[in-house]
């Protein structure tokens, strides 16, 4: 929701030293979210004081009577202390509704901490929050916002990386914040304090699962049938065999919409650094984009979205994966 809190709100807070006394953490940004409650322990809680002023319970089965009077309980040789509570969406109703008293009246040297995978803010629990003005939003971020998010997370790495370098990344990794970071990881790790341009990350993709889906994104986009099927056997070989056909799914997906929206860039008369401003991508991959998209007509565009839709419905009711995959290659690219 547009009111929410964000992240961003939340580390402004960690700075000062000034975290309010209760949040709620929810969304699908799991990886951001992780990566918030990491900073909050690290800073929030001496290292030295964390045993005995951090907490972290489970809806599945924890008490709630026993957490708040936990909460209540003064830091031990600390300002503050911390209570993390995950999986709240497997409280009952009547037992979140305990914990509206505290939230009245909580502790001021205790920051409560609520995450939760499934969040229903008509309950009562869920609602007080979102008006006490302490509801955490954990969006997915936008196509346009993972280069600065890139940008963000190699500042903290101490990655020496450049803005084609941040784009590329992104082009062959797409928008998955955890893989994304595992190869700036990589990357810190290799070039240390040297300088990583877009030649670093394409040696590094190239040895990299991440480059399979890719060149797959690359020869489904230019219509190569032959050379489509033969990387997409590859990749399901490689990868994790529950979650990589619905991430084929998703990497086409995106793909076809970067080309539909470059194809309409073009038909309004722009040009390859519109193309580039709109998408958000470097030169040289909006230049890719706009090459791709001249091997497809915009009927085709749409019959491939629609394409998409039925094989994801498919995998979801339980066919077989690799057929599924293989007609929907065979369907975009004839």
């Amino acid at each position: 929701m547009a009111g929410d809190l964000q992240p961003e709100d939340v580390l402004k807070s960690l700075e000062k030293g000034q975290l309010a006394p209760f949040y709620l953490f929810y969304g699908p940004g799991e990886f951001r979210l992780e990566r918030v409650l990491d900073k909050i322990r690290e800073i929030f809680i001496p290292e030295s004081a964390r045993d005995l002023n951090l907490e972290i319970f489970y809806g599945d089965d924890a008490d709630p009577t026993d957490i708040i009077s936990r909460a209540q309980t003064l830091p031990f040789m600390a300002q503050n202390r911390l209570i993390i509570i995950r999986r709240i969406e497997n409280f009952s109703s009547d037992r979140l509704e305990i914990f509206l008293p505290y939230l009245e009246k909580p502790s001021e040297s205790t920051c409560l901490i609520f995450v939760s995978t499934k969040t229903d803010f008509k309950k009562k629990f869920y609602k007080k929050i979102r008006a006490l003005n302490r509801a955490v939003n954990f969006r997915e971020l936008r196509e346009t916002q993972v280069i600065p998010w890139i940008k963000q997370m190699a500042k903290e790495l101490g990655l020496k990386i450049d803005g084609h370098a941040c784009a590329y990344l992104q082009q062959i990794v797409g928008t998955r914040l955890r893989d994304l970071y595992a190869d700036m990881v990589k990357l810190q790790l290799r070039y240390g304090e040297t300088a990583v341009g877009v030649e670093q990350v394409k040696e590094l993709a190239i040895h990299s699962r991440i480059y399979t889906i890719f060149e797959l994104m690359n020869l489904v986009s230019v219509k190569d049938c032959s050379q489509s099927l033969t990387i997409l056997s590859r990749f399901l070989e490689e990868e994790d065999k529950r979650d990589a056909p619905l991430r084929v799914i998703g990497m086409l997906n995106r793909q076809i919409r970067l080309l539909w929206q470059t194809k309409s860039i073009l038909a309004r008369g722009g040009k390859t650094k519109d193309v580039a401003g709109k998408l958000g991508a470097a030169r040289f991959s909006a230049g890719d984009f706009v090459k791709q998209s001249k091997h497809w007509s915009e009927k085709e565009l749409e019959r491939g979205l629609s394409l998409l839709y039925q094989a994801e419905g498919h995998l979801k009711s339980g066919s077989r994966p690799k057929p599924v995959l293989e007609n929907l290659i065979l369907s975009l690219c004839g």
